[in-house]
């Protein structure tokens, strides 16, 4: 996997997978997401670790900053993960495509395309308009 990817994937990735946290998808995600972290030997500690960082979401009732500490221990999860296993980042984009299809989607011809709307923007629809630089990460 491209190091551009990687990189990408350890910003978005680890804010989508906090934010997923407070969906009703995480339970499903959830299994996939510790056992990617986990790596098969260690999947059991990882779910516990993302239940606990599940809490803290869960309880931050939409505070930026106890939201931004959970992404970053996320990414740093995700930043070990990537370091020992780079095509980990690649599993983590199809799990979150899967579970967030309209942020995370793959062209054909290799083209992935990575659509995070941050900050205290509230979308209700599934069109959004994104003004600035568009960029598609090649494989």
């Amino acid at each position: 996997m491209d190091a551009e990817l990687v990189q990408e994937m350890l910003r978005s990735g680890a804010t989508s997978v906090a934010g997923l946290m407070a969906t009703a998808a995480w339970n499903q995600a959830s299994s996939r997401i510790a056992r990617l972290l986990g790596r098969g030997e260690r999947d059991e500690e990882a779910s516990a670790e993302l239940e606990v960082i599940r809490a803290e979401v869960l309880e931050a009732g939409g505070d930026e900053e106890v939201l931004a500490d959970q992404a970053a221990a996320v990414r740093n999860r995700l930043r070990a993960l990537f370091r020992a296993n780079p095509e980990a980042a690649e599993e983590l984009f199809e799990i979150l495509q899967e579970f967030l299809p309209g942020q995370f989607h793959k062209e054909p011809g290799g083209t992935y395309i990575i659509n995070i709307i941050s900050g205290s923007t509230t979308v209700n629809s599934d069109l959004v308009i994104q003004a600035g630089s568009v960029h598609g990460l090649q494989r």
